[in-house]
């Protein structure tokens, strides 16, 4: 019997293989190399920041106005004050954390408040990636891949002090982060109607009170939270002569103040939320100020990690002032939380 001789078509082979890489593409979807990250523009991004901070403002002081708190406790700080939750609240969180959730769906948002009820989507509304006062203050653009971009939001800061009507010390915040580094700050005051914001290494908005290091006088002015005020004065006054201390309400007020320059220094010893420092942090960094732990270290904002700064803060204008209050503070506040720890 003669032998068979099988001959492959060669265009037949090929229809094969493509048939076959294309049957495996729809399956389990095109190699990562085909695949283009989206990326997104900071400068869009920065304009729909200020707009979702200050429409969540316009909300706070709505609800403010109307008597409508409806406040709760719903915790104890490491001092031992109340954690306040208010309507105010939870309609910013909706406002900001859905507006971003819709408009960049593939952005990490970390907020201090949730909200578990089911969302439409169909009632949040957008805002403008394009405003004139950024178009105004900043020239280039930036794009990003969407992996390495987080968000974190503060719907309402100081909410004790805006159950208290204590408004001057009421902020909404929100903070761009690219890879764990804070790059663009937003501040929103509800009850002056102000929004200032910065973007570090492209500009700040025009509203920005930017004032001297001195921190308004002679002396050491170091701005602190209303809930531990004494443990502050005490660690400072062991550090400096001359020393006043300012007792406030809220991170991002107190960060300001800094900026301002009608303080040396805000600084904080115990447990503090990232949620409360990241606008505030971004802003410093774009005007050249630093805002660390107490042990000297930068913070990473990476979702990724954990929401606490458990190492104190310290936030100045100038490197000078920072590190040489770095010295002096942070030897003092570690002395304090372990007498405490012990007790």
């Amino acid at each position: 019997m003669a032998p068979i001789n099988f001959r492959l078509n060669p265009w037949g082979v090929l229809v094969f293989l493509i048939g076959f890489f294309l049957a495996l593409g729809y399956v389990f979807g095109p190699p990562d190399f085909f695949r283009r990250e989206q990326r997104v523009s900071m400068k869009e991004l920065l304009a729909v920041s200020v707009g979702l901070a200050s429409k969540g403002g316009i909300k706070v002081k709505e609800i403010h106005e109307q008597h409508k708190l409806k406040e709760k406790v719903k915790g104890k700080t490491q001092e031992g004050a109340n954690e306040m939750l208010t309507d105010g609240d939870l309609e910013s969180h909706k406002i900001i954390f859905y507006g971003f959730s819709k408009m960049y769906p593939g952005i990490k948002v970390v907020s201090e408040e949730h909200d578990n009820k089911p969302v439409d989507f169909n009632q949040i509304s957008a805002v403008s990636t394009h405003l004139p006062e950024v178009d105004e203050a900043i020239d280039s653009d930036q794009s990003i891949p969407v992996s390495d971009i987080a968000i974190w939001i503060d719907p309402l800061d100081a909410t004790q002090e805006y159950t208290m009507s204590l408004t001057q010390y009421v902020t909404t915040m929100v903070c761009v982060v690219v890879k764990g580094e804070p790059k663009i700050g937003v501040i929103n005051r509800p009850f002056t109607g102000e929004t200032v914001w910065a973007w570090s290494g492209y500009g700040h908005s025009k509203n920005l009170d930017i004032g001297s290091s001195a921190g308004g006088g002679k002396g050491h002015n170091i701005i602190v939270s209303l809930s531990h005020k004494g443990d502050v004065e005490t660690m400072a006054k062991s550090a400096f002569d001359n020393v006043n201390i300012v007792a406030a309400g809220g991170a991002g007020y107190k960060t300001l103040e800094v900026v301002k320059g009608t303080v040396n220094a805000y600084t904080h010893i115990t447990r503090i939320k990232k949620w409360d420092i990241c606008a505030g942090n971004a802003i410093l960094n774009a005007l050249g100020g630093k805002m660390t732990t107490l042990d000297g270290d930068f913070i990473n904002y990476s979702p990724k990690l954990d929401a606490k700064n458990e190492r104190g803060l310290l936030a100045t204008m100038s490197s000078s002032v920072h590190y040489d209050y770095l010295e002096k503070l942070g030897a003092k506040a570690k002395d304090i939380l372990e007498k405490k720890s012990s007790h």
